[in-house]
């Protein structure tokens, strides 16, 4: 049983940025029964946490896990239901691979009472404290905002058809968020230069988008899924500096005009 499987940070202002897919850690017995490509935890979010560290500047919450993807996929719902269905797509504990290649193994993938057993030890605590958080969150200022932070290869013929745009906003059509701030969010990437963009198309926004946002009770969720080549190097995985540096003040900019709409 892991001791800890994620890290909170509580802030002070009426917004959480869940990063659930930036964990890389492998428990020994998943790791031994991975594939060799699948132990470098290649579809990971690389570097978020590092990515949107002024959150906290900001006074916002941040949630982060511990273990990767491989182990349980944080924004699926325990019962795996699809988010797309008749797209390819990758489950709750996946066995597919980004690049439509085996995650395990032959033999090796996770039978259902292993997959019931990572829900108890992996999905429900991190689920609590996000739900635990907002509702803290809504109670100190009447409102509260998740922001979905992702980041994803920019071309994965598996997955999605050409390049993805840069940036990728989710309000799963919509309801995920009120009108008045998706159009906010919508207008502060039309008047920038530096990136194209799209919202609600081949990412909608994940489980965690879909059911926690909730604008009638006053919990706006919205989901960024960057493409990596924004910030990184996607074939090493490694962070670059000078890349993360153009990116961080429009994500700045995003998550204070969050922060602006909520103070209305």
């Amino acid at each position: 049983m892991p001791t800890e499987i994620f890290r909170l940070h509580r802030g002070d202002a009426p917004l959480l940025v869940s990063i659930p897919h930036n964990g890389t850690e492998l428990p020994e017995a998943i790791a031994a029964r991975l594939a060799p490509a699948s132990r470098r935890v290649p579809d990971t979010d690389w570097h978020l946490d590092r990515l949107y560290a002024f959150a906290r500047e900001l006074g916002a919450s941040v949630l982060v896990p511990r273990y990767s993807r491989y182990v349980i996929d944080l924004n699926r719902a325990e019962d795996d239901a699809s988010l797309y269905p008749g797209q390819n797509t990758t489950g709750l504990c996946p066995v597919v691979r980004f690049d439509g290649e085996p995650v395990y193994l032959d033999g090796q993938a996770p039978a259902p009472d292993e997959v019931a057993e990572r829900v108890e030890t992996y999905w429900r605590p991190y689920h609590r404290a996000l739900a635990e958080e907002l509702e803290r969150l809504r109670a100190l200022h009447g409102r509260a905002a998740l922001w979905e932070a992702h980041s994803i290869r920019g071309t994965l013929p598996f997955l999605f058809e050409g390049r993805l745009p840069d940036l990728n906003l989710g309000t799963a059509d919509g309801a995920s968020c009120a009108s008045a701030l998706q159009a906010r969010l919508e207008a502060e990437l039309a008047a920038q230069t530096g990136y194209d963009f799209v919202v609600n198309g081949r990412f909608k926004g994940g489980y965690i988008t879909r059911h926690y946002g909730d604008p009638a009770r006053g919990i706006d969720a919205v989901q960024l899924e960057i493409s990596q080549r924004c910030y990184m190097d996607e074939d090493s995985f490694a962070w670059s500096e000078d890349r993360a540096a153009r990116l961080q003040p429009l994500l700045r900019r995003l998550l204070a005009t969050v922060l602006e709409a909520r103070a209305r």
